[in-house]
């Protein structure tokens, strides 16, 4: 597909935005309640966790996150307010944005559509796996953040789908469809973080994951822990980032580990791996 008629669709999708014909996606309603109580320092526990509570599906998957291999807890954890003591203000932000991620991968949009929706959250499911096992095992970062970095790296696949599927003048075909969301859905998802607000730390990750040989005069980040996983992700395929030597990616040398070390890591967690795919069943 020409880079011309790509740079259009980008203008035409630029500009039906800017004219609210398509919406960027929003915030789910228990994601913005629980970032108002956070940022509120005379918050309490209690009302953090009826806020948390009033939502009966966050509820159960994160008494189900928080009891779960991820955060090798010795004693059952049976409330929302035991949950966020475990994990801190902090933590809970990016661990309620994480978990509410699949409401805006439910859709009534074409059975194409919805079956690229469905791969791109499980993509980004195994993703935030991996993402969180580096963290915790094998840096400083916080692995909460790099779960939900994982997770939202391909945010900007939503409003190009969107788009695809309503707009009356995008003829588009399945070859064409895939190069659109290859080369576009990370411009995208750096304007959806943004309106968002959310950290510079993961509008880097949405905007830069793609970038493999990305090397910043800066210490390992949640990009590289990404571009790592992403990799990973694809091993034994046919994907082109399966056919890169990936020993000339600056994401490892920064993390401190080679490509056979990380093979390994996910060889000896996959056990692991799986169960914390499973927490994030497929909308």
């Amino acid at each position: 597909m020409a880079t011309q008629v790509i740079e259009r669709f980008w203008n035409d999708l630029i500009t039906d935005i800017k004219s609210n014909k398509i919406s960027l996606p929003d915030l789910p309603e228990i994601v913005l309640k629980t970032r108002k109580l956070l940022d509120d320092e005379n918050s309490t526990a209690n009302q953090i966790a009826r806020a948390i509570s009033s939502d009966a599906t966050i509820t159960a998957r994160m008494l189900r996150l928080v009891n779960s291999p991820l955060y090798r807890t010795d004693h059952k954890i049976e409330d929302i307010k035991m949950a966020i003591t475990r994990l801190g203000n902090k933590n809970v932000r990016s661990v309620i944005t994480t978990l509410a991620m699949e409401q805006l991968y439910n859709t009534t949009y074409s059975k194409p559509i919805q079956q690229i929706l469905r791969e791109t959250w499980e993509h980004g499911a195994h993703v935030a796996a991996l993402s969180f096992l580096i963290a915790r095992d094998y840096t400083s970062l916080d692995p909460d953040e790099a779960m939900l970095a994982g997770l939202i790296h391909d945010i900007g696949n939503l409003p190009i789908l969107e788009y695809i599927e309503v707009a009356p003048n995008v003829m588009i075909n399945e070859a064409a469809m895939h190069k659109v969301i290859d080369v576009l859905h990370t411009r995208v998802g750096k304007l959806i973080l943004q309106i968002w607000g959310f950290s510079d730390d993961l509008i880097t990750v949405v905007s830069e994951h793609e970038n493999v040989m990305r090397d910043p005069a800066l210490d390992a980040d949640y990009t590289d822990i990404v571009i790592v996983s992403n990799l990973l992700v694809h091993i034994g395929s046919k994907h082109p980032h399966a056919q890169l030597d990936w020993s000339q990616i600056p994401a490892f040398r920064r993390l401190g580990m080679s490509p056979e070390e990380t093979i390994k890591i996910v060889k000896d967690a996959s056990e692991e791996l799986c169960e914390i795919r499973e927490l994030f069943a497929a909308p």
